[in-house]
């Protein structure tokens, strides 16, 4: 049987290994789904999440043509916990109770602007007298 990119399957898990998990599609095709293609989250032990003869539904996510071997996601099949919408509680940070306005940067500034005029003026000193 062929099988394409994208492909929704179901299959029976016929082996567990530490970096993932192994299922028939066929009497004769078998597929490997990633341990990072399991669930949307840091997976200690696969054993916690499928069990041997569990038939589970599968995607295909890569078909290699030489060696037929088959990629396969259970992580693709569910929704993305990280992404479901939340209402973000928001909070502004004014001082309008101050009333200050530009006032604090206004007098600063020439005290910004002259340590910035003699930076530069000590900078252009030691370039102009050189190596020794």
């Amino acid at each position: 049987m062929s099988y394409r990119i994208g492909d929704i399957l179901t299959g029976r898990v016929t082996g567990i290994q530490p970096y993932g998990v192994f299922v028939l599609l066929d009497d004769q095709t078998q597929g490997l789904v990633h341990i990072s293609e399991c669930t949307h989250s840091y997976v200690t032990d696969l054993h916690h999440i499928v069990r041997i003869g569990d038939v589970i539904n599968v995607l295909v996510l890569d078909v290699d043509e030489y060696s037929q071997k088959i990629s396969l996601s259970l992580r693709a099949l569910k929704t993305d916990p990280y992404l479901v919408k939340y209402r973000r509680k928001t909070h502004f940070w004014t001082n309008h109770r101050l009333n200050s306005g530009f006032r604090p940067i206004a007098a600063r500034e020439n005290k910004w602007i002259q340590e910035a005029l003699t930076y530069f003026e000590k900078r252009n000193d030691r370039r102009q007298s050189g190596p020794l």
